[in-house]
């Protein structure tokens, strides 16, 4: 199950976005979603728990939607990052992009299946960059034989290949 964590000042909203999302999705699959009025009770949530995305407003009193973006990347690398505004200025957007890393920018008030597929999008993106960093793990370092055997190679191909005759004897 999905856990997404929204971040609004207009308690309002946060209602009509966990509206929006639960009807996007049917039966169990339905994401665990928290909200929150204030930015900074958001972060200290963030910091005790693991999202896997977070929708957050732009122009909030307490701190800017940005702001808590760029901590929550601190905080909370792998976590996708949706920027929600009503004032869609280019400045806004850039800033979004640029300084959030935010995953997608939606304007107010937001078309339902363009929220819901937006964040299909970001919870398929996570299970696939986690997936990525699982499998580079999983992958052990080249042993120094295995890099020094690479090195040779490189430099004299076929130099460590044996060749050998039916009976097993070496071929030179």
């Amino acid at each position: 199950m999905s856990k997404i964590l929204l971040v609004d000042d207009d308690p309002n909203i946060l209602s009509a976005l966990q509206r929006a999302l639960l009807q996007g999705w049917q039966g169990p699959a339905a994401p665990q979603i928290e909200s929150f009025t204030n930015p900074f009770d958001a972060l200290n949530r963030i910091c005790v728990c693991e999202f896997d995305l977070i929708i957050c407003d732009y122009m909030m009193p307490q701190m800017s939607g940005g702001e808590l973006l760029q901590a929550l990347r601190d905080v909370a690398p792998d976590t996708v990052r949706i920027m929600l505004s009503g004032s869609a200025t280019f400045d806004t957007v850039l800033s979004a992009i640029n300084e959030a890393q935010a995953f997608r920018f939606l304007s107010k008030p937001w078309d339902s299946a363009e929220l819901t597929e937006s964040v299909r999008l970001g919870l398929a993106q996570r299970e696939a960059l986690l997936a990525a960093r699982a499998r580079a793990a999983d992958r052990a370092p080249p042993t120094p034989q295995e890099l020094e055997a690479r090195r040779l190679e490189a430099e004299e191909p076929g130099l460590l290949t044996v060749r050998r005759d039916a009976n097993g004897s070496v071929i030179l």
